[in-house]
């Protein structure tokens, strides 16, 4: 089909009993009749996990249950909170008919309600808490998770239980799970096109530096692997713990390693804390200019834009992308959270994979289907929806999403220069050509729960080279 263009630690108790329940915000939202507002129904959780009965829907029929689950606090909330946010818009306007589901009510008449928990940034919450929602609160599938490690913590859970996770997060790749729908970008779809213009507009000599864990570790091999293949010099590779605040021994090494950027892979709060200490330094984008993949419009508007003016992220989405659908998307965003609230890349994917779910179960419903997790796969795969950033598609081979590739330019007022993107989706390749080549993603049947990855050793088949 034809696309448009254009912290880790240990979970005491006392930790799980302060972070295993809902916050005072969360609720189940039940759309009412024309002209009256919303019935809101907080929901509770103890620690032992038991949960108070769901609204019914306003036209007497039963609701459909789903998992609402990121971090609203603990060092990824800075980011976390605005997918929740983003989820939260979209589900509301499935429900109520408005947005880009104007002239509808919920999915057939059914309204979504929303289970939301907080993982609290804590890896081990998000496992026990990915399991409540499956096996306690009955929900249809979870809407969830930003970080690697937490989707490794949660992986495992929905293979075993056999459900769905919609996960909206750019990765390293490397997975293949029939279980999981990918709406964040694949490695071709973020790293593949930044490094070439790092090298071009740059210089040949990176720096690279990242949080301690999966995503940053092997985002970073990835990047080192096409760097090298490109012709040029990896000059120094550090990580620092999740939360990290203080980098003064990092920049002083990369003061001594004298690269021509730095490709930064942190996370959280320890960028702001990065980008603020690296000026303080005297090292400016002029110097030493950063490419990110991490950091977003969120990011930048917490540390001030002073500090990122002239650095660079990789994203398939920035708020300055002109589509008649992002402007709408900006507009009822701030409409509801706040004029001076900003969008971003990962929150835009949480929005995606919501109404890619919406769109499945009105399929379903329309059908006459059951919902559970096969009738759900299946007509997950293959949706397409004209999001803020263009018009999108869930891979029916892979379950990964057609995005845009852009890479944009921090400018003085938090707002992106888009400096390069593609004209149109790109098809996602979860593993990385310059480290597996030839090694594909492909689910023979829709639910092919074996090992679906297949590895030539050869080049990949032009078609999958190409834009949409």
């Amino acid at each position: 089909m034809k696309l448009n263009s254009s912290n880790e630690g240990g979970l005491t108790r006392r930790r799980f009993i302060k972070y295993g329940s809902f916050a005072a915000a969360s609720s189940i939202m039940v759309a009412c009749g024309q002209g009256g507002g919303d019935t809101t129904k907080t929901t509770t959780t103890s620690s032992s996990g038991a949960t108070s009965s769901a609204s019914p829907a306003a036209d007497g029929k039963k609701g459909i249950k789903v998992g609402v689950m990121y971090s609203t606090t603990g060092t990824i909330a800075i980011v976390e909170k605005s997918l929740q946010d983003a989820t939260f818009l979209a589900i509301d306007q499935i429900n109520e008919g408005t947005g880009p589901w104007a002239g509808k009510k919920g999915i057939n008449g059914q309204m979504i309600e929303k289970v939301v928990v907080n993982p609290d940034s804590n890896w081990d919450l998000y496992n026990q808490m990915s399991k409540r929602l499956i096996d306690e609160d009955k929900v249809v599938c979870v809407l969830g998770c930003y970080t690697s490690a937490s989707r490794k913590s949660v992986l495992p859970v929905f293979e075993e239980k056999n459900s769905i996770l919609y996960y909206p997060v750019y990765y390293e790749g490397n997975e293949c799970s029939s279980n999981v729908f990918y709406t964040g970008a694949a490695p071709n779809q973020q790293i593949t096109d930044s490094i070439p213009y790092c090298i071009k507009n740059f210089g040949k000599k990176g720096f690279f530096i990242g949080s301690d864990y999966i995503y940053p570790k092997e985002s970073n091999r990835i990047a080192k692997a096409e760097l090298v293949n490109g012709g040029g010099e990896v000059v120094g590779d550090e990580y620092a713990a999740l939360g990290t605040t203080e980098f003064i021994t990092i920049i002083n090494k990369i003061k001594q390693a004298k690269p021509n950027f730095i490709l930064s892979n942190l996370v959280g709060d320890s960028i702001p804390a990065f980008y603020k200490q690296l000026k303080d330094a005297g090292i400016t984008s002029k110097d030493i200019p950063i490419m990110a993949f991490p950091t977003t419009e969120e990011e930048i508007q917490a540390m001030g834009p002073e500090f990122a003016e002239g650095h660079y992220s990789s994203f398939n989405y920035f708020q300055t992308v002109d589509t008649p659908e992002n402007k709408a998307f900006v507009e009822q965003f701030k409409a509801k959270f706040g004029k001076d609230r900003v969008t971003n890349g990962v929150m835009e994917a949480a929005y995606i994979q919501t109404f890619f779910m919406a769109q499945a179960m009105e399929k379903m419903a329309k059908e006459g289907k059951e919902f559970n997790t096969a009738n759900l796969r299946e007509a997950t795969r293959g949706q397409v929806f004209k999001a803020p950033q263009g018009t999108v598609k869930s891979d029916p081979d892979n379950y990964h999403t057609y995005l845009y590739s852009r890479i944009g330019k921090w400018k003085s007022d938090g707002q992106a220069e888009i400096v390069f993107s593609t004209k149109a989706a790109v098809k996602p390749i979860p593993w990385s050509q310059a480290l597996y080549k030839g090694r594909l993603c492909v689910h023979k049947t829709p639910d092919d729960r074996s090992s679906p990855n297949v590895e030539t050793k050869k080049d990949i088949p032009a078609e999958f080279l190409k834009e949409a």
